[in-house]
């Protein structure tokens, strides 16, 4: 397992090395590429290319991303071309803010999810999995931004339970119960979706269990219901949700960038859009790479997560899996 890990340790770091070359292209191929953009508008030939090369904008492109990548390696983000403010330090805030959203949406939707999905492969086609499956088609039919507004005019405009939008009330910075109370919309929006998702998952997977042979045969024998579910069918049936867990990550971070944005929650989605609104190529770059890696960060977790679920599941010698 130890050699596995490792390999796809390096494999995540040749990723997230290919990932910084294509942002890195992509930034400086793009129309008002950087050099329009730090550089004053009005300058004379002699004046702009004097400013170019005090910012090295007159290099070579690969001898550019070399020294952007030392940068990166050392922590250093860059700063933002109009104020001159470290990408740093406006976003490691934002990312604990989104981190804090999608966590516990992930959580919500996983904590009611899982177990709805498995109670509704027993019960098929029962009421519980007729309703089950209405929600799974509105959350998959639902736009995420027109979802939150409809929440912010019935539940916030209307009839006043939940704040409208931001993250804390003025004054209240800190204060629990406030940011309780403030990410219970993006939360609920963010979690139908994946909720949706998970609860299909979850029934389709349980059910391809169920009808395995051995299933059968403990059931033949006696073995109580429960047992049947949770012991022996639960763990099998769970490995194909949480490859969808690794795989459902960028979609969520992209959930969260429209969330963030309609209830002008303060993370890092939201940032990124305000960001490419005002083409500060080193905050996106640095979003990129941050999202690239927290993806990849993820995938890594599911592989784990497969030997704690499962102990049969070996990963061999040359990264295989074998029950």
């Amino acid at each position: 397992m130890t050699e596995y890990l490792i390999r796809r340790v390096l494999q995540s770091v040749l990723v997230i090395f290919l990932i910084t070359i294509l942002t890195f292209l992509l930034i400086h191929a793009a129309p008002g590429g950087p050099t329009k953009v730090m550089l004053s508008p009005g300058l004379t030939p002699e004046i702009f290319e004097q400013q170019a090369k005090n910012l090295g904008l007159d290099q070579p492109v690969p001898v550019q991303y070399v020294r952007w990548i030392g940068d990166l390696l050392q922590g250093d983000l860059g700063y933002t071309f109009k104020n001159h403010i470290a990408v740093s330090d406006l976003l490691w805030p934002r990312i604990g803010n989104t981190v804090i959203l999608m966590g516990a949406a992930w959580l919500v939707s996983l904590l009611i999810a899982i177990p709805w999905g498995i109670y509704n492969s027993t019960k098929v086609y029962g009421l519980s999995d007729q309703t089950a499956s209405f929600i799974s088609y509105l959350g998959f039919a639902m736009p995420t931004f027109w979802f939150g507004i409809l929440l912010q005019q019935w539940l916030s405009l209307k009839l006043d339970w939940f704040p409208l939008s931001d993250m804390h009330t003025r004054g209240k910075e800190g204060n629990i119960g406030d940011l309780f109370m403030h990410i219970v919309l993006p939360v609920t929006v963010l979690a139908l979706g994946f909720l949706a998702s998970y609860m299909k998952y979850a029934r389709a997977s349980m059910l391809e269990v169920l009808d395995q042979d051995y299933i059968r045969t403990a059931r033949a024998k006696g073995v109580k219901e429960r047992k049947v579910i949770f012991r022996h069918a639960l763990r099998n049936a769970l490995i194909p949700i949480i490859t969808i867990l690794g795989l459902d990550l960028p979609i969520l971070v992209g959930g969260a960038a429209l969330t963030e944005n309609v209830f002008n929650w303060p993370g890092m989605g939201r940032w990124f859009v305000e960001m490419a609104g005002a083409r500060e190529y080193s905050a996106l770059m640095a979003v990129t790479i941050v999202t690239a890696v927290m993806v990849v960060i993820g995938n890594l977790l599911a592989d784990i997560l497969y030997v704690i679920v499962d102990p049969r599941v070996k990963l061999g010698k040359q990264g295989g899996k074998a029950a």
